[in-house]
């Protein structure tokens, strides 16, 4: 996930390189021809840190920094506002959670976190996509099923999809071309319609949509997916 914003972001802004693992500096410095340090003693005074690494190595990184920075975005998913300031200080915290596609410009990106930030973090985040700012910690953690975990929830989709075909009696390669053109065409249709609207509009009586569609329910594919959310958010809370 750090990469990938990383390689969202470095058309936009200046970007430093702090890491723990010091073997993987150079790699990282010749990848973005920028200025890299090793985490222990490094010293965050006045900087905007985005914070990519496990939750349960934020107290570990807070012991091998010193000073107090100007912002921190958090990308560390259900770690609280108030465990990143007891463990990181900065005049501001913000929470974020991106996704994969920000490499390529198109992340789902939602924010929360302290207000005076709130237009600053936008305006840093819209360089990778998509960004919505919500009011509570609750919401950034519901979200995440979404925001960050939904591009590995529709690769199962998608692969099911490209299966089907293959199981039908398609060519492979037909058949992932089909499916991810497919995926292309849906966004802006997504984007302009409501889902019923869509699947109102392409299904007909005693059609091949209806009867895919009924299987579907059968698989009770819909419940799984509001389950699904349910479940990502429950290991927010942990």
């Amino acid at each position: 996930m750090a990469m990938a914003l990383a390689h969202g972001l470095k058309e936009n802004h200046t970007l430093e390189f702090v890491a723990r693992d010091v073997s993987k500096l150079e790699i990282i410095k010749e990848e973005f021809s920028a200025n890299v340090y090793a985490l222990k003693g490094f010293d965050i005074t006045n900087k905007n840190i985005l914070l990519a690494v496990k939750p349960y190595a934020l107290t570990s990184v807070a012991k091998q920094i010193h000073g107090k920075a100007n912002s921190v975005y958090s990308l560390l998913a259900g770690s609280k506002l108030e465990a990143l300031k007891n463990a990181i200080p900065a005049q501001n915290h913000v929470r974020i959670m991106p996704n994969v596609a920000a490499k390529f410009g198109a992340s789902t990106s939602v924010l929360t976190g302290d207000i005076a930030k709130k237009e600053e973090a936008m305006a840093i985040f819209n360089a990778i996509g998509d960004t919505f700012w919500v009011d509570s910690e609750k919401e950034i953690d519901i979200a995440t099923a979404i925001a960050g975990s939904g591009p590995a929830l529709l690769t199962l989709v998608a692969e099911a999809m490209m299966d089907g075909l293959v199981k039908e009696g398609m060519k492979r390669t037909d058949a992932v071309g089909i499916t991810n053109s497919l995926f292309k065409g849906f966004a802006p249709l997504i984007a302009s319609n409501h889902p019923a609207i869509i699947k109102d509009s392409v299904m007909s009586p005693g059609g091949t949509t209806a009867a895919a569609y009924a299987a579907l329910e059968e698989g009770a594919v819909r419940s799984s997916f509001i389950k699904a959310v349910g479940e990502a958010f429950k290991v927010t809370q942990h």
